[in-house]
């Protein structure tokens, strides 16, 4: 609550009260005199004479306080961190100032002219303050020009001082080596880097121009020539001017001749012509970049200089009546120079439009000469000899020394050593055959077939390798397109025609089950289906005993036949005590099986005959899937 300042009491409606001592409300007197100067009091006291709060200090007093640091409360203020320093090669880096400028030079020695205006360029480099004057070179003009004085410091005082870009303006002239020269403008960045600091421009000036060469610029005065053509006329109007086509010479009519691409150049300054020989990449001729030198062309002989000694003398105007001149080079012709026919195909743009201006000729197409390839000759092979495969056969018509058919390596890869055996009999009406067996075996890795007939004895037929190991054509294939039996093609009952002789699958071994049901994909479901019953059939209990059993399985009755032919002929060998002892010691669970790679390893420690075709046979109808090997039946082989 605020209170009366006089009274006490409370500032409220009512409560308070005036003054009544009070008689005088004027304001302090705040301007005065002193020594004849106005000067400004501050009041002491307000409206009224109530006295006013706050601290009466001079103004001494207070610029005293002002020009005070206020280093007590807030301490030492801290320095501020120096600029970088950039080094004026940095800054100034690539950095020229351009000016345009003039010199006169006296010609003493002619009388077309007196003195010679030479316009150059001087460049200030601000990196190193040095500098450079360089006259831009004029073609054909006779005065050697470029860099007048190459990029150093120049001195433009005897006192050994230097020019600065302060020196340089508009309008100045400035004395280097002697020579005096008077600048009279300069480009955007030299203006504006002067101007920046505070350098103030002259105005530009116009460049002086060399009163020879402004004379030489007026048009020639015009002659009357009296000859009917002037030379010089059409070496100064078409000078570097030259029509450019695209020529062929065909000479394939000829022995070893072909068909060659030239160009054809012709020069309207002097009606001379030129062809040259366009070469390609390895195209076995030498780089001769000339068929035939720039020369005049004869088109008509007169009738005496068809005998003349052209290969001694050179053809002069008097053995000629015509000249090839432009108008005879037209694309789509053919002309004869030299005794060669050219025919012109093409131009260039440049060609075509003088004949559009000159002969008033705007087509000119470009003709396509190049020649379609004939088709492909379709090789055909000869008839097949019967001898090997045909496609071994075939290899002798496709290289001069042929090389063996490619083969499938990744098929070979994952299926070596997997082979397919059935069991065969012979479909012949001979009665002798019908009890003869055969092993098919099928190299899937090759696909690939042989026949093995086990040996019987005293059946009166020897028995061994029937057919080695080769591809077998399907009965009513085309000699041309030979189809090959395939793993489909075997199952139980199928006839198999091998060159001549069918032979009717009676049996397979265990793998070809497990080969099939693998790779159900590739045979019929009614192929599948009979090896699966046939098996089932073969493990099914039969209710007749075991030998009687043995006795009738045509495949055990071959085994025992084997392994009896074979004990006769090794009855002597010297590895039948310890055989059966040593692949007991390698088979510790006593299956009767061991891998593949320990079976030889074994044999070969005892000398076991494995290379006779009786042991290998034998081996063969001891395996067991793909690495294993029955031991026991084998080891009968060489037991007493």
């Amino acid at each position: 609550m605020v209170s009366n300042p006089v009274h006490g009491l409370p500032f409220l409606p009512g409560t308070s009260f005036k003054d009544s001592t009070k008689t005088a409300f004027h304001r302090s007197q705040t301007l005065g005199y002193r020594n004849g100067y106005a000067i400004v009091r501050r009041p002491t006291v307000g409206i009224g004479g109530d006295r006013l709060q706050f601290n009466q200090l001079s103004q001494a007093e207070l610029d005293e306080l002002a020009s005070k640091a206020p280093v007590l409360t807030y301490g030492q203020p801290k320095q501020a961190p120096p600029a970088d320093f950039i080094p004026a090669h940095v800054a100034f880096d690539k950095k020229v100032l351009k000016f345009d400028a003039y010199f006169q030079e006296d010609v003493p020695m002619s009388t077309e002219e007196q003195y010679r205006i030479r316009q150059v360029n001087i460049y200030y480099y601000l990196e190193d303050d040095s500098m450079s004057v360089i006259e831009p070179v004029v073609e054909n003009s006779g005065i050697p020009q470029g860099k007048l004085i190459k990029r150093q410091r120049l001195a433009k005082n005897d006192r050994g001082d230097h020019y600065h870009w302060k020196d340089l303006n508009r309008g100045i002239n400035i004395t280097i080596y002697g020579k005096t020269f008077h600048v009279v403008d300069c480009d955007q960045f030299t203006q504006v880097f002067l101007e920046s600091q505070g350098i103030e421009l002259n105005p530009p000036e116009k460049m002086a121009l060399d009163p020879y060469t402004e004379l030489r610029k007026q048009p020639l005065r015009k002659y009357v020539t009296p000859s009917d053509f002037d030379q010089l006329k059409q070496f100064l109007t078409f000078d570097k001017q030259v029509l450019r086509f695209y020529a062929i010479w065909d000479d394939t009519d000829s022995m070893y001749g072909e068909c060659r691409t030239y160009i054809i150049h012709y020069y309207l300054m002097d009606d001379t012509v030129e062809i040259r020989e366009v070469h390609e990449r390895n195209d076995g001729r030498d780089p001769f970049p000339l068929l035939m030198n720039r020369q005049r062309m004869p088109k008509v002989l007169v009738e005496n200089a068809k005998n003349f000694p052209q290969c001694v003398l050179e053809i002069s105007d008097q053995e000629v009546l015509e000249w090839y001149t432009a108008k005879d080079f037209i694309v789509g012709k053919s002309l004869t120079m030299l005794g060669r026919t050219f025919f012109i195909y093409d131009c260039d743009p440049f060609t075509r439009r003088y004949y559009k201006e000159k002969f008033g000729i705007t087509n000119l197409p470009r003709i396509d000469v190049s020649k379609q390839e004939l088709p492909p000759v379709k090789q055909e092979l000869p008839p097949y000899n019967g001898f090997g495969l045909v496609e071994d056969s075939a290899q002798n018509c496709f290289a001069l020394i042929p090389k063996a058919p490619k083969k499938d390596v990744i098929k070979m890869l994952v299926n070596d050593n997997k082979v397919l055996r059935y069991l065969a009999v012979l479909e012949s009406p001979i009665p002798e055959d019908k009890d003869r067996k055969f092993v098919f075996s099928y190299f899937l890795a090759t696909d690939m077939i042989s026949i093995f007939e086990p040996p019987v004895r005293n059946s009166g037929i020897i028995g061994g390798k029937y057919l080695g190991r080769t591809k077998v054509v399907k009965p009513y294939s085309t000699v041309d397109n030979p189809i090959y039996y395939g793993p489909s093609d075997f199952f139980i009952g199928a006839v198999i025609e091998v060159f001549g002789h069918r032979f009717i699958i009676l049996d397979t071994d265990e793998y070809v089950l497990k080969y099939m049901e693998s790779n159900a994909a590739q045979y019929s479901p009614e192929a599948l289906a009979s090896i699966q019953n046939h098996v089932r059939k073969r493990e099914a209990p039969a209710p007749e005993s075991e030998s009687k059993q043995t006795e009738k399985d045509p495949g055990v009755q071959e085994l025992e036949a084997l392994i009896d032919t074979i004990q006769k002929q090794l009855k002597d060998h010297s590895c039948k005590d310890n055989i059966h002892e040593a692949f007991q010691i390698y088979d510790k669970e006593a299956s009767g099986y061991v891998d593949r790679d320990m079976f030889f390893k074994i044999c070969e420690s005892l000398n076991v005959p494995v290379d006779d075709s009786l042991v290998k046979e034998l081996i063969r109808m001891c395996s067991h899937g793909e690495g294993k090997i029955n031991y026991y039946n084998f080891v009968r082989a060489f037991s007493n």
